[in-house]
């Protein structure tokens, strides 16, 4: 099964290691025929600490690394 990537931007590194990304969708609502945007947070792992907040990247699920991370910071890319 392919791993799925998502961009966001980094809202918090106050952890080691970890990094909170926010990842913004758009789509047209159903009914109302608006487009709509609708955001959530991600915990990524970070190895580095190389992410600052503000940054755009790009995360990928991954095997859990914790109780709340299951996404890892890709590496190459942003």
């Amino acid at each position: 099964m392919p791993r799925r990537i998502l961009q966001g931007t980094v809202v918090s590194d106050k952890n080691d290691k970890s990094i909170t990304v926010l990842v913004e969708r758009r789509f047209t609502h159903p009914l109302m025929k608006k487009t709509v945007r609708s955001s959530k947070r991600y915990h990524a792992h970070d190895e580095n600490n190389a992410c600052k907040p503000g940054e755009t990247v790009r995360i990928r699920e991954c095997q859990p690394k914790s109780k709340s991370k299951t996404w890892e910071v890709v590496l190459g890319e942003a």
